[in-house]
């Protein structure tokens, strides 16, 4: 009875020395940890609650009758299901679309492979609205192909089926790149032993194959129908009376002044994106992680028969041909004086787009170039803290991230505007406010990029260091960081791309003085200045490609010479 009671205490009391051990070892890294987590939580967090109060809560506090009268109204609910409609049909196009691409690239002998694979990832590097562009060029009123190829008058491309063209097209990279390196971890073995029993390839495909590569076209399928509910872009400039929630948000709040309708159809946007995301991360995820992140198998070629072959190849030819049909037109067309009625040649809208125009080129370079370097050392630090350091209070570090990811960026850049607008922290109108919303919306992209990396490295490089007297603090920022390279490459990459195309959230945050280039786009198509909006796309996809260039030319000479 002694021994019981005297050990009851002992771990009660013994919890609180380790409970505060973590802090007192090292107080400077405790206090990075907190000013994060309050950034986190002050930048992230607090927004998307911001708009979801004023969803459900008047100047008589939470009023049901209020709520009730926004959500009777018609526009709510046919936007909700346009949303849906749009995401489901989206994610299942861009999944198949995305399976025929990676299945072909590493199960076939297919020729051209690294032409396929190149010309397949330009949506990501690109603005998410220039396919819409280029369908308005090729098959619109004016279009080249349906005025003046086919003869066409009045032709109507606005509406589901050209957003489901655009959206699968735009959106296939992400399911081709997840079951791409699904394919290329899974043991070849597997299926040389289905072969070796006498299996034919349909049966070795069906059972073998397609069970290993399920939970990736899960993870393709959820992760695609996020990107389309938060997609504002494309429904913006080619939706036309298909509302889906991100333009009637928008719609609402610019249009009508309708702040509480815009802030209930935003947070509207959350609950499919919320629920698609948890589940991608703590179901699929989990099936499909160690086969996304692991070190790829050596894979033998197995299909080489033209039965196969030849089909597959046709058609992942006329994929990536419709893709390059669309940047080629974009490109064509910013050099033609009056898209449609008059293509003779001419530079004129790139000197526009240097002159008048240049300050909102450079002002994305900058802020893009803020926002960058900050979004990457922020992630490794973030990841280290999670995955190395288990501060009290880490939940709140990690569940804002996730948050802040999830959410759609129309309801990021509402809950900007409703928070930051007014005295201690009135930010709208200047360029940290968009620097911090390109930083918040790309951050839990490195964070995974460095979680994932840090689980490579042996735990005991970090342990010496602190065994030979450095603190955390050292060894993070000299031992931890520096093998984090790759990790961080791909968060730079991704940080300035998303942070340099990025436009449903800094749409609500731009003034006169910071205006950005995908808004000055969007303006340019809605004033029918075709010309000047297709310069600026194509500027906008050659800096992005010229700085990746340089960033994979800047990690090649630093990497370690075998």
């Amino acid at each position: 009875m002694t021994l019981v009671s005297q050990a009851t205490p002992s771990g009660r009391t013994g919890a609180s020395p380790a409970f505060l051990r973590k802090i007192v070892v090292d107080p400077w890294l405790f206090g990075i940890f907190a000013v994060v987590t309050l950034s986190v939580l002050v930048f992230a967090a607090l927004p998307i609650f911001t708009v979801l109060k004023q969803a459900v809560v008047t100047d008589r506090g939470f009023d049901l009758a209020a709520l009730a009268v926004v959500l009777t109204k018609s526009f709510v609910w046919e936007s909700l299901f346009n949303t849906l409609l749009l995401g489901a049909t989206s994610a299942v196009i861009a999944t198949l679309t995305g399976f025929v691409l990676a299945f072909s690239a590493t199960r076939t002998t297919m020729p051209g492979k690294t032409f396929v694979h190149g010309v397949a990832l330009l949506p990501i590097i690109s603005p998410p609205f220039v396919m819409a562009l280029a369908v308005v060029i090729l098959f619109g009123r004016s279009g080249l192909i349906t005025r003046e190829l086919l003869g066409i008058r009045n032709a109507n491309v606005y509406g589901f089926h050209s957003l489901v063209l655009i959206q699968s097209l735009a959106f296939t990279p992400i399911a081709y790149l997840n079951i791409r390196g699904m394919l290329q971890s899974i043991d070849s073995a597997l299926e040389d032993a289905s072969a070796s029993l006498g299996a034919s390839r349909w049966i070795t495909f069906s059972r073998v194959t397609l069970p290993l590569v399920t939970p990736a076209i899960l993870s393709s399928a959820l992760l695609v129908f996020v990107k389309s509910v938060e997609d504002f872009g494309n429904p913006m400039l080619i939706g036309g009376n298909f509302n889906t929630l991100a333009v009637e948000a928008y719609s609402q709040m610019v249009g009508y002044f309708d702040l509480r309708s815009g802030a209930l159809l935003a947070s509207l946007m959350l609950v499919p994106s919320i629920t698609a995301f948890l589940v991608h991360r703590y179901w699929v995820a989990k099936r499909s992680y160690v086969t996304v992140t692991g070190k790829p198998t050596a894979q033998t070629i197995r299909i080489s028969g033209a039965a196969v072959v030849l089909p597959l190849s046709m058609l992942c030819y006329a994929i990536v041909l419709a893709i390059l049909l669309f940047y080629l037109t974009v490109i064509y067309v910013s050099f033609t004086r009056l898209p449609g009625i008059d293509n003779t040649l001419t530079t004129d809208h790139y000197a526009t787009v240097f002159t008048a125009g240049f300050q909102t080129l450079t002002n994305s370079l900058l802020l893009a170039g803020i926002a960058t370097p900050v979004t990457a050392v922020a992630g490794m630090l973030i990841a280290y803290l999670l995955v190395r350091k288990a501060f009290p209070g880490s939940f709140l570090l990690r569940w804002g991230t996730l948050l802040s990811f999830a959410a759609p960026g129309t309801i990021l850049g509402i809950g900007y505007v409703s928070t930051f607008n007014a005295p201690p922290l009135l930010l709208t109108g200047t360029a940290f406010i968009v620097v911090a919303a390109m930083v918040v919306k790309n951050l839990q992209v490195g964070i995974e990029a460095g979680s994932n990396q840090l689980r490579q490295i042996d735990k005991s490089i970090e342990e010496a260091s602190m065994t030979l007297g450095a603190s955390n603090t050292r060894t993070f920022f000299q031992i931890t960081l520096p093998l984090l390279k790759p990790a961080l490459f791909t968060s730079l990459s991704y940080a300035f791309t998303r942070s340099l195309t990025t436009l449903s959230a800094v749409i609500f945050l731009v003034s006169a003085n910071w205006t950005l280039i995908t808004v000055t786009i969007l303006s340019q198509v809605e004033t029918l200045k075709i010309g000047v909006a297709a310069a600026y796309c194509s500027i906008l996809v050659f800096v992005v490609l010229a700085i990746l260039a340089l960033m994979q030319l800047l990690l090649s000479s630093t990497s370690p010479k075998r």
